[in-house]
């Protein structure tokens, strides 16, 4: 169970409709996550790691991320983030 991390091109990223998609945002934090389902979100500023249990991901602006569904992980914000995600 990976964490899938992208980074998609100025094409690829105007053809992705990513503004129809919602928007979340957060602060220097720590804590804990898991996914109902699967989430695909696109990175719009910031940065933070993911620690699972068998793996450590940083991820940044314009990083394409998708965490799969029964995935639980911990989330270290070290630069505000915000980013557009959709589930499913």
């Amino acid at each position: 169970m990976k964490i899938s991390i992208s980074t998609p091109d100025e094409k690829q990223i105007k053809q992705s409709n990513f503004e129809s998609w919602g928007t979340w945002e957060c602060g220097i934090s720590d804590f804990p996550w898991s996914y109902d389902s699967r989430e695909t979100c696109f990175i719009l500023e910031g940065h933070a790691v993911i620690t699972t249990p068998w793996e450590k991901v940083e991820i940044q602006k314009n990083n394409l991320v998708i965490f799969p569904e029964g995935l639980t992980c911990t989330w270290n914000i070290t630069k505000p983030i915000r980013k557009y995600y959709k589930f499913g």
